[in-house]
């Protein structure tokens, strides 16, 4: 991998931020690659856009912002109108099922996950789907390894809420090997 650029959107109270924060330590920390991460959201603290890019990358890298991503991650309709077009040609569109209808007509591979109802059966609560979404973007791209996240998971996680976010990531991996 010489570079990667990823944009993860959502709205607010959906956890982009802190899957994209995950994701850029893994690969930092525990990968010895270069990364960076950047995020913008709408006024609201919650319900609004939100958008975090991640850049992970052997070289240095120079610009923090994603222009045209590899890899486009939509948690909702709204971030899924706003960004389905900044993909590049043969990248990576991940939606969630129950809040993306994709109907635009991307040149990138498309994958349709149903990450939040899967972790609402599996675990009961939603609080983890953004692990969740992280788990099947490991899955879908090897960009870091998923016990470097479900270690960085251990000092980023209250300890009473380490298992369920750790099942949340085994389960959206898994999600992407019955796709």
């Amino acid at each position: 991998m010489e570079s990667t650029r990823i944009v993860l959107s959502g709205y607010g109270g959906q956890g982009i931020i802190t899957a994209s924060i995950l994701l850029a330590e893994a690969a930092a920390i525990y990968g010895g690659l270069n990364a960076v991460q950047s995020q913008s959201y709408g006024p609201e603290a919650r319900g609004g856009a939100t958008r975090a890019d991640v850049i992970i990358s052997e070289k240095p890298i120079n610009f923090p912002k994603v222009l045209n991503p590899h890899i486009l991650v939509c948690l909702s309709q709204e971030a899924y109108n706003k960004f389905w077009g900044i993909i590049r040609p043969g990248g990576l569109l991940v939606a969630e099922k129950k809040f993306v209808i994709i109907d635009q007509n991307v040149e990138a591979r498309q994958q349709v996950l149903d990450m939040y109802e899967t972790v609402l059966k599996e675990i009961g609560n939603p609080i983890v789907f953004n692990i969740c979404m992280l788990g099947a973007l490991i899955g879908l791209t090897g960009l870091v390894k998923l016990d470097s996240v479900k270690e960085l998971l251990e000092t980023k996680v209250p300890p009473e809420f380490i298992n369920m976010n750790k099942t949340a990531l085994d389960i959206g991996f898994a999600l992407t090997k019955e796709s």
